[in-house]
């Protein structure tokens, strides 16, 4: 089985994913820590690293194919990211969001920087990744249909957000088995 936790920066989609694998004794694969591993490794802040890869689709598309070719060879595993949910096929798929000013106190506090400067990175990194998403996939970042579920985060504790999961994932398991029996008669 595989669950997809997926949702914008400062959403909380890395400790929620965290949290989940370690609850089932899953395998954790994050595409945001990728990410920020391959700005680090270059000396870049996030925002700079994503100007970069706007004019690099190389970095997106490495990351992108990795986090697949991972995740394929995995039985049971939670796989985070931004396209987590556009790229694993046959997943249960979580969109978690929160208000813009809830995210950007998250990542000043992460990042320890100001509000107002994780505000202005935030925005400007948004902005690069729904456009590098839009040119190299034709995904929609705003098109959220494909999730499962999507739950707020500025609403619940992650261990909360944890339960919600495993509780829908649970139901759409035993609603694919009922589908997979009416078909049988």
């Amino acid at each position: 089985m595989k669950i997809t936790i997926s949702g914008l920066p400062g959403s909380g989609t890395t400790t929620v994913a965290r949290l989940l694998a370690e609850r089932l004794g899953w395998k954790l694969i994050s595409a945001g820590d990728v990410f920020r591993r391959l700005a680090m490794e270059r000396g870049m802040t996030l925002e700079e690293f994503s100007q970069y890869a706007e004019d690099n689709p190389e970095i997106d598309l490495y990351i992108d194919r990795l986090q697949r070719e991972l995740a394929e060879k995995e039985d049971n595993v939670v796989v985070e990211g931004r396209l987590s949910g556009w790229m694993i096929k046959d997943a249960f798929k979580v969109w978690i969001y929160a208000d813009p000013d809830v995210r950007y106190e998250r990542i000043a506090k992460r990042e320890g920087i100001e509000i107002s400067r994780a505000r202005v990175e935030t925005k400007r990194r948004e902005e690069l990744e729904k456009r590098r998403y839009k040119k190299f996939y034709s995904i929609d970042l705003d098109d959220i249909t494909i999730y499962h579920i999507a739950i707020n985060s500025g609403k619940f504790r992650p261990e909360e957000i944890v339960e919600i999961i495993l509780k829908a994932f649970e139901l759409a398991r035993s609603g694919e088995e009922y589908q997979k029996h009416q078909y049988e008669k």
